[in-house]
């Protein structure tokens, strides 16, 4: 695990460490992280696509206030539900942040489960050109099946949901902007990942829908959509398309329960598929990790 530490970027090694907590949904990453900022005066950086937005704290699994007690939390209630916020915003957002965290004389700490976030800071991606909004338009106005042939002619992936006309039109979106970075992780930073085995995964994600449902998910919810509506980038992911289906009385509670289980056990595949891409992160369970990570940090 010292390769970490003896990258050279250019960066001067006696800065203070990124230490970067990566894995899947449910898998304690968040409880490893405010755990260790308390011991090190650490901050808390979240990497994750669907926390960035206001007002979406069950749905999301939000660390509580409760939680982030003690420990500084960046990366949280960024923007409203309804507006956008790119990889690029969250990028030079967390690069900010760490600067300003290290200046402190604190560590920063990168945590979360959206790939793509977490790489963009630890391998520097640059970024090209926006989509316009002409185009963004002329995408819109385009059916399923003419998105679909669009990626095949331009050698864009289709996204896993390739029938999904905000998924097919974000692949190419994506393709346009075509980042560019580093080929290993910024110099004095360390990345690991938290292992969980399924049978246990799969009980934290049973219990933390169960919990979600009973402290108000479909409440808040309800809320979010009487504000922002629908038919918004906020509000197509994660639990809220199953509870727009509670709503319109399609399926009960339990159901919706079951099928947020589902969703979650998919997204940790996804997550996974991600994050294994990446040669230089260090997997381990829970314990090993907080071992090792204090291994480094009683180093500095």
């Amino acid at each position: 695990m010292d390769r970490f530490i003896k990258l050279d970027n250019g960066v001067d090694e006696g800065r203070l460490p990124l230490i970067v907590i990566v894995g899947p949904t449910a898998s304690g990453k968040t409880s490893l992280a405010i755990q260790l900022a308390k011991k090190y005066r650490g901050e808390i950086i979240c990497a994750d696509s669907r926390t960035v937005y206001r007002g979406m704290n069950i749905g999301t699994a939000k660390p509580s206030l409760g939680e982030r007690q003690g420990v500084s939390h960046w990366g949280l209630d960024l923007v409203d539900p309804g507006d956008s916020f790119s990889v690029s915003q969250f990028k030079d957002y967390a690069c900010q942040k760490i600067k300003e965290i290290r200046s402190r004389g604190n560590i920063p700490f990168l945590v979360g489960g959206t790939g793509l976030y977490i790489d963009s800071v630890i391998f520097d991606f640059q970024f090209g050109g926006k989509s316009s909004k002409e185009k963004r338009a002329n995408l819109h106005k385009m059916t399923i099946s003419e998105l679909q042939q669009y990626c095949v002619n331009h050698d864009v992936a289709l996204p896993e949901n390739s029938k999904n006309k905000r998924y097919l039109i974000r692949a190419i979106e994506r393709a346009d902007e075509k980042p560019s970075g580093l080929e290993a992780p910024l110099n004095n930073t360390i990345v690991v990942g938290i292992t969980t085995g399924k049978q246990l995964l799969k009980r934290r994600i049973t219990d933390r829908a169960k919990k979600m449902f009973k402290d108000g998910v479909v409440e808040e919810t309800i809320g979010l959509a009487n504000n922002t509506g629908w038919c918004n980038e906020a509000m197509t992911g994660n639990v809220y398309p199953i509870i727009k289906k509670l709503i319109e009385k399609g399926i009960d509670e339990n159901q919706a329960i079951q099928e947020f289980i589902v969703s979650d056990v998919s997204l940790v595949k996804r997550q996974l598929t991600w994050f294994r891409r990446n040669p230089f992160i260090e997997w381990g369970d829970v314990h090993s990790c907080e071992q090792y990570l204090s291994r480094v940090l009683d180093s500095k």
